[in-house]
């Protein structure tokens, strides 16, 4: 181990000395991200942000700032500055304003607003929870917004004297509806109304095209599990008044959407019962109520709503298309039947698909005028900008350089490929050759596996930052295989459907029979092989260091190697519960053993390193010191690396900067 540390250290001194251009962990900390883009009513110009790592002796955490775009080319600004992140920019109906959440003031997220022609930001909100989402009526006279509740005089008390005991799944604080008025006088003070109250918690809305009402959707409560099972639909006048319940029904309906007349409303539903696993048709309704019309079913059928046509004939979506992310449109008329998961029905067909299926394309937006569209779109072996183009995705323009000075050391080649699994199940992947990849040679791989399991592996940008980075592996003479194995995400919903009450299983065959063949392509040593994976990922990895000893040696971040004690701790218990075919475990204790990597632990020898965040509640961390206790009691080789402040995945720089090279230093140790 000494000697590989020593011989990394002096590779990185020569590189440094002979100043070459490699991908290491700090290189692909350099890179920018863009997290949202919208676009004028008018379409001439797209704010966006861009978020980035700041990292000293004292500092690691992320920035965003919100920069503007002229669509034309003529543009590209930051606007905002600052030691704390501004975000979610909005125009004004007119265009004339920004409007984005920062906490620069008081320390909460508040809305500010500012000239698009530049000038000082005016804070507009000054909400004691603050403010987690926002939208200006179509008038530009106020801004609808979320606000948790605050905290009562008495809890506020109770804090302050060290007597805030915490009471499990009571004394919730929901999410509400407000508004915000604009003064005539702009020196005076806006107007704040609270619109909803009581024990539900809001969880999306939009303005009437007339101003007049809201609907909003809701569930229970704010745990992310209740927000999983059920949400609701209701309707409030904008100016206060009655709540009107319009989708009331079991299952999830969110993220309601008014058509450009304000007579229909749209909607992302799970069908009238709960889909645990995943599930997300588009439905409307009238404005009124009424009868739920379900509408052409999108070929993943985990379509989110972007926003309806100008004409009111189609509704844009989002959702992955294998290892695409793409903008479609759906007819708000169900007038064909295309078979579900045929992406290539959808493109024969009159719907159209608006951004390429080369790469991947997010953050999208609609002008108001209907007339072009913003979005980010990246591909594998291209850094992530904004682009423009019209409605139907003519005339695609790039607009921004913010990865432009990011300098690129050269690619490991990617690739897609596919495979047959031992049943026959079509299964497809990336491939990452090394960096400096000799044809006849043999490299060692790496087999790296998404979360999930409804997680997928797309085209985004190899060189970005990840908790596993792909070319700072390929920099090291690695090739890394991530494939999609059922379960996954933008394959229709019998693929994501597949792996219920299987898991370890046939998802296990899918990843070893890629393993397989990138051997038998000739191009990676059998003698040297490495798992890694986070979440399900990391369930994936577990388990396969209990059921082969093929591998040389094994990282598992945030895995579950337990189903029992994991489904009574995680804060999503009812996804693992339907997985293991919607019976708790007290009900069928076989089905959970028999998925669990820690009933198989008398079969584990593979040297496996273990890695959790200490804030982790989707996996918590008692999962990880499960497996790193019991290997080390078993007698094999691990270590744990535990991330302090560290929800489900590092989330400051340093961190996320850490993982992959500790991972390296765990893999070399085994090399043959």
């Amino acid at each position: 181990m000494k000697n590989s540390i020593l011989i990394s250290l002096l590779l990185l001194f020569a590189q440094l000395s002979l100043g070459q251009n490699t991908w290491t962990a700090e290189k692909v900390m350099e890179y920018r991200n863009i997290t949202d883009t919208h676009i004028s009513p008018d379409g001439k110009f797209v704010a966006y942000v861009v978020n980035e790592a700041l990292m000293d002796e004292e500092t690691s955490e992320y920035n965003s700032q919100i920069w503007v775009a002229a669509t034309d080319g003529s543009m590209d600004v930051q606007y905002t500055r600052g030691d704390k992140s501004s975000s979610s920019p909005q125009f004004s109906p007119d265009g004339q304003q920004i409007a984005f959440l920062s906490s620069r003031a008081d320390g909460k997220s508040q809305v500010f607003v500012m000239r698009l022609m530049g000038g000082e930001a005016r804070q507009v909100s000054h909400v004691e929870s603050g403010v987690s989402s926002f939208k200006w009526s179509p008038d530009g006279q106020k801004i609808a917004f979320i606000m948790s509740d605050p905290e009562t005089e008495e809890e506020k008390k109770q804090k302050k004297g060290k007597s805030d005991v915490i009471l499990v799944d009571q004394n919730y604080k929901y999410n509400h509806l407000y508004t915000l008025t604009f003064p005539e006088d702009p020196r005076e003070e806006t107007v704040t109304r609270q619109l909803t109250s009581g024990e539900f918690h809001v969880n999306g809305f939009d303005w009437s095209p007339d101003g007049s009402r809201i609907v909003f959707s809701f569930a229970n409560n704010p745990t992310i599990n209740e927000n999983l099972l059920a949400s609701d639909i209701s309707i409030i006048p904008s100016d206060s008044g009655q709540v009107t319940p319009i989708v009331k029904r079991p299952g999830v309906d969110q993220n309601p959407v008014f058509s450009p007349d304000g007579n229909w409303i749209a909607f992302e539903s799970t069908g009238g019962q709960p889909e645990r696993v995943g599930l997300s048709d588009i439905y409307k309704v009238s404005a009124n109520g009424g009868e739920l019309i379900e509408l052409q079913k999108s070929p993943d059928r985990n379509a989110s709503i972007q926003a309806w046509s100008p004409d009111g004939n189609a509704i844009l979506i989002s959702e992955s298309y294998k290892t695409s992310r793409v903008l479609l449109a759906i007819p708000s008329n169900k007038d064909q039947d295309l078979p579900e998961g045929d992406y290539m029905a959808y493109s024969e067909s009159k719907l159209p698909i608006i951004t390429a299926i080369e790469g991947a394309s997010g953050a999208f937006s609609v002008s108001a005028s209907g007339n072009s569209i913003s979005f980010t779109y990246e591909d594998l072996n291209t850094p992530e900008e904004v682009f423009v183009a019209g409605l139907h995705g003519e005339n695609a323009t790039k607009v921004t350089r913010i990865n432009a000075d990011f300098n690129a050391p050269e690619l490991g080649k990617t690739e897609i490929i596919t495979w047959k699994s031992k049943d026959g199940l079509e299964i497809e992947g990336l491939l990452t050759y090394p960096v400096d990849y000799e044809e006849g040679k043999k490299y060692p791989i790496i087999l790296q596996i998404h979360g999930g399991p409804a997680g997928v592996f797309s085209q985004t940008y190899t060189g970005a930052p990840s908790i596993y980075m792909t070319q700072f592996f390929a920099q090291e003479g690695f090739i890394v295989l991530r494939p999609n194995p059922r379960g996954s995400t933008g394959y229709g919903k019998q693929f994501r459907y597949a792996n219920v009450m299987d898991w370890g299983f046939g998802d296990y065959e899918d990843l070893i029979t890629g393993v397989d063949h990138v051997l038998d392509m000739g191009i990676a040593d059998e003698n040297n092989q490495f798992v890694m994976g986070w979440s399900y990922g990391g369930y994936m990895t577990s388990w396969i260091v209990s059921q082969t000893d093929r591998f040389n040696a094994a990282s598992m971040g945030a895995g579950l190697p337990n189903l029992i004690s994991m489904v009574s701790t995680t804060d999503i218990p009812d996804y693992i519960v339907v997985h293991a075919g919607d019976k708790e475990y007290w009900e069928d204790y076989e089905e959970y053993e028999k998925h669990s990597a820690i009933y198989y632990m008398q079969n584990v020898v593979t040297p496996t390193q273990v890695i959790h965040g200490a804030n982790d509640l989707r996996v918590p961390l008692a999962q990880g010191q499960e497996f790193y206790n019991s290997l080390k009691r078993k007698g094999v080789d691990t270590e744990m690396i535990m991330y302090p402040r560290t929800p489900h995945g590092p989330r400051e720089p340093k961190f996320l900067m850490d993982v992959s090279p500790r991972i390296l230093t765990w893999f070399e140790k085994y090399m043959e």
